[in-house]
């Protein structure tokens, strides 16, 4: 089974969460889910690297801090998934969706409100037990 390792960032601004909603994929158990933004760690590249370059590419921002927050290990049908979370807080809201169909903006107590990707829901219960 294929294996990947990815990053994501939980993005915040004042006390609002950043989520964002993918659109079809090839694997239907992630078409249209929620997750938080990231993307897959590149050869050489350090976490806090990869974050930075991914929220550029998927939402053309720029961010100035990133703090780990927890690693999530999670088997999907077709793959292994190591995703390493990053607290990124941000001065703005301005995003452009690049790859994703949606976003919104949340509160910690109204995430499970969305339908999230497997493998972000670890991330989602801690935020909202904190």
């Amino acid at each position: 089974m294929k294996s990947i390792e990815v990053v994501a960032a939980i993005i915040t601004h004042e006390d609002h969460i950043l989520c964002v909603q993918r659109g079809p994929a090839k694997f239907d158990y992630i078409s249209h889910k929620f997750e938080f933004p990231g993307g897959k760690v590149e050869p050489g590249e350090s976490g806090e690297e990869a974050i930075t370059r991914e929220l550029q590419e998927e939402l053309k921002l720029d961010i100035s801090e990133t703090h780990y927050y927890m690693t999530v290990n999670h088997t999907y049908p077709d793959f292994h998934i190591t995703m390493h979370a990053y607290l990124c807080p941000v001065t703005t809201r301005e995003i452009v969706l690049t790859e994703h169909v949606d976003a919104k903006w949340l509160t910690k107590d109204a995430l499970l409100q969305l339908d999230w990707a497997a493998a972000d829901v670890p991330f989602v219960k801690k935020l909202m037990a904190n």
